[in-house]
């Protein structure tokens, strides 16, 4: 366990503090009742500090939280977002955990190394996102998704930042910004008819900075594993 948190500094348990305590005040204040949704919201707060440090107890946590997350967006009739998250983030997150365990640092056995994509490989994430993005249209259109355009570009962003993690590119974090973003905008139109949404407003707010932090945090590493 302390080998696991060897790498933490102030600023990470402090910004892991401050997320963990916005949902409790927020889950206290709107909602009270969907316990798998706070479940969810604090599991996932803690998988960004951990992918943030590269640390593969992120991906086993991100597993835990799309699971959780394709059941609540079943029930707000979100089946863009369940079978995204069941269908392509856990899995994705599968790979990636196997990725980074067979990639870890040899400065800290508790980071994973950062990989330099080339421009061939951003080209073949641009179109394979595209080809995805085509086909979950139309499934999505199938099942009669609620807010269907939104629910489609959250597939792009979730599918870029899904591969980008696998891959162990620093910019997975921005691709998750950006599906934050998304999903802030989908919840919202959710907490029109339900005010219990915006418990999960305030987890996908508090996912943005992570995942800026983690950016952050990527570039960090990545500058100081190529000085090594």
């Amino acid at each position: 366990m302390k080998k696991i948190f060897d790498s933490f500094s102030r600023t990470d348990f402090g910004l892991w503090a401050v997320s963990e305590l916005v949902i409790i005040v927020s889950f206290l204040l709107f909602d009270r009742e969907n316990y798998m949704t706070f479940a969810a919201s604090m599991i996932g707060a803690a998988s960004l500090i951990f992918c943030a440090k590269g640390n593969p107890v992120g991906q086993v946590l991100i597993i835990i939280f799309a699971a959780l997350y394709a059941v609540i967006s079943f029930r707000f009739r979100y089946y863009g977002e369940m079978i995204t998250y069941l269908g392509m983030t856990a899995p994705m997150a599968v790979l990636a955990l196997i990725s980074w365990l067979r990639n870890m640092s040899g400065e800290n056995s508790s980071e994973v190394s950062v990989n330099r994509l080339d421009r061939k490989e951003y080209l073949f994430i641009a179109f394979l996102t595209a080809v995805v993005t085509f086909i979950f249209y139309f499934i999505l259109k199938a099942f009669n998704t609620a807010n269907l355009i939104i629910s489609t570009i959250s597939i792009t962003t979730s599918f870029s930042a899904s591969y980008l993690t696998f891959r162990r590119s620093p910019f997975y974090a921005l691709a998750y910004a950006a599906n934050d973003l998304i999903l802030i905008i989908l919840w919202t139109l959710g907490a029109v008819s339900d005010i219990s949404c915006l418990t999960m407003i305030s987890c996908f707010v508090i996912f943005l900075i992570n995942d800026f932090y983690g950016f952050i945090s990527w570039k960090k590493m990545q500058h100081r594993q190529q000085s090594a």
